[in-house]
């Protein structure tokens, strides 16, 4: 393929008198930008492609970037380069969202509703749903359930008392609390990989 491009795109540039040893890098950067669009019309074969690399003599690319030391190649682009379908994003987001928004209302209804006081241990269901779908997939579940698991607890944050958080209270005693959206985030960073980042950001702001 290569082979046939560098046939082909001599004399297209020649005939835009492009002069590979001086004149003009903005125009002659130009002027093979067209030539590089006339090729593309010209083999039919390549009028699909997504992204085009052209190999151009290197002093004649080194006219145009006297900044670049070891670059021999020009890249022009020819549609979308970052492969990525962006018209699936907002499928994805409404499928993320509805995956995980139920137990994350369930987390804040628990912590932020006068359902439980502070240092209560949750109901049977609620501790299997949060259990199940929370902290399972904290990134350090199992350094956090330690001895054992005996009962998830809400209560104040140690360090910040206008806060509550979960608490697992392992069966040593120790309470040992746990963030929920650091384990939505594992989540989705497992289940969505192409999309986790953005939609993180978008709706848990920190990371």
């Amino acid at each position: 393929m290569l082979g046939k491009l560098g046939h082909s795109i001599g004399p297209i540039l020649k005939s835009f008198s492009i002069n590979p040893s001086g004149g003009s890098g903005a125009r002659a950067a130009t002027m093979a930008s067209f030539a590089v669009t006339l090729l593309l019309r010209r083999v039919p074969s390549l009028r699909g492609a997504r992204a085009l690399s052209v190999a151009l003599p290197w002093r004649w690319y080194s006219s145009l970037s006297r900044d670049s030391d070891s670059d021999s190649t020009v890249a022009f682009s020819y549609g979308s380069e970052s492969g990525s379908d962006e018209s699936s994003t907002p499928l994805r987001e409404k499928e993320i969202m509805k995956d995980i928004e139920p137990i994350r209302t369930l987390a804040k209804d628990i912590l932020h509703s006068k359902r439980y006081r502070d240092g209560e241990s949750l109901n049977a269901e609620d501790e299997k749903e949060i259990t199940e779908k929370i902290l399972h997939y904290h990134p350090h579940s199992e350094d956090k359930i330690g001895c054992g698991l005996s009962s998830i607890v809400v209560d104040r944050h140690p360090e910040f008392r206008y806060s509550r958080c979960l608490f697992v209270a392992r069966t040593d005693g120790d309470l040992v609390d746990f963030s929920y959206n650091k384990c939505l985030k594992t989540y989705i960073r497992s289940k969505y990989p192409s999309h986790a980042e953005w939609f993180i950001r978008k709706h848990f702001g920190r990371k």
